[in-house]
């Protein structure tokens, strides 16, 4: 792609993003969304390649309808009640229609079945910007308007996209459906406690993008899309193989690991504010997430890939070197649980 028109469209994702960010008014915010969508959509078909066509096509159509009834809701609160401000959605069926919106746009189950497929389509680049940077804007709309939403329907998005994240990733050989269901269940955990506590929410959601950045560029820099690729991974990058297991298992939140501490303060915060059976039920499905990040690991470490003897050695391909961004981002996703109390005293 020429990089005066990347550099266009870049600029345009950091204006959509900021413009939902900075606007009180559903139709700036509106305004900032669409941008955000119509800026990643070149990005998405830059291959013209059927495949990332076909999911180009999809996330847009998705997206549009996900604005349209978005653009209905806060039309219909602005209507009944004469309030544009986006934390002024107080009508109750209004509310309810912007918060199921929201959800289809960020991909929360059972609105999420539009998320592995475009995924599926598009190069580990691009999936990166749309697993992180693509979900700030609405995310920051649902923190907005969720003190006005129903909580048994944002309990009800939090849990079933627990769940499905779990149970959907079981069957996946396509690594991006992995991480596409990864990041159904890891907001899962983001709203559930959106209500109770934001910070936490926003906790979630930064060490999720650590996180997840992590794991995309060491994908990318092993040049590896399915789980049979994974096999040899350790011949031709051994010290970054061992590192992305340990991204995956911070993924799947195992201690000692970053991903440990959202998932435990989250827990923590649902137990005290009265919902055991909650708590119960979402640590449960992070069981379900863990066990495919195993599958993942335990492909990378403990098998080897059968080659025939037409085939070249894995040692002899040249091996990229990891990039500032990936060192920082593996350092970020692997280390960062020392420091749980000062991130408790900044959310105290």
């Amino acid at each position: 792609m020429n990089p005066y028109v990347l550099t266009i469209l870049l600029f345009s994702l950091g204006l959509g993003t900021t413009l939902t960010f900075a606007s009180s008014h559903w139709l700036l915010a509106w305004m900032g969304l669409e941008i955000n969508t119509l800026a990643i959509i070149p990005l998405m078909a830059h291959q013209h390649h059927p495949r990332a066509v076909e999911a180009t096509t999809k996330y847009f159509l998705t997206q549009a309808a996900a604005a349209a009834v978005i653009l209905f809701a806060s039309t219909t609160n602005a209507w009944i009640t004469g309030q544009w401000e986006i934390t002024h959605l107080s009508h109750p069926v209004a509310s309810a229609i912007a918060v199921t919106a929201l959800a289809l746009k960020i991909g929360l189950a059972p609105t999420h079945l539009w998320l592995p497929e475009v995924l599926q389509g598009i190069t580990l680049t691009t999936g990166l910007i749309l697993s992180t940077w693509q979900k700030l804007a609405p995310l920051a709309l649902i923190l907005q308007v969720a003190e006005n939403a129903h909580p048994y329907l944002l309990t009800t998005l939090a849990i079933t996209s627990t769940l499905v994240g779990g149970w959907g990733g079981l069957n996946q050989t396509q690594l991006r459906k992995i991480l596409a269901y990864s990041s159904v269940a890891h907001l899962g955990w983001m709203i559930l406690v959106a209500q109770m506590a934001p910070q936490m929410t926003l906790l979630a959601l930064i060490t999720y993008i650590v996180m997840t950045t992590a794991a995309f560029l060491t994908l990318d820099k092993m040049e590896s899309t399915k789980t049979i690729t994974l096999a040899s991974a350790w011949t031709k990058a051994p010290t970054l193989s061992a590192l992305a297991c340990l991204i995956l298992l911070s993924l799947g939140g195992l201690p000692p690991l970053t991903g440990f501490m959202p998932k435990w303060f989250i827990l923590q915060e649902v137990s005290s504010q009265g919902f055991p059976l909650t708590a119960t039920v979402i640590a449960l499905t992070a069981l379900l997430s863990l066990y495919f990040y195993l599958r993942l690991t335990y492909a990378m470490t403990l098998t080897l890939a059968p080659y025939t003897i037409s085939s070249s050695a894995p040692w002899r391909s040249p091996a990229k070197r990891p990039t500032l961004l990936l060192s920082a981002a593996v350092v970020s996703a692997t280390c960062l649980l020392p420091l749980t109390p000062s991130v408790l005293a900044l959310l105290a």
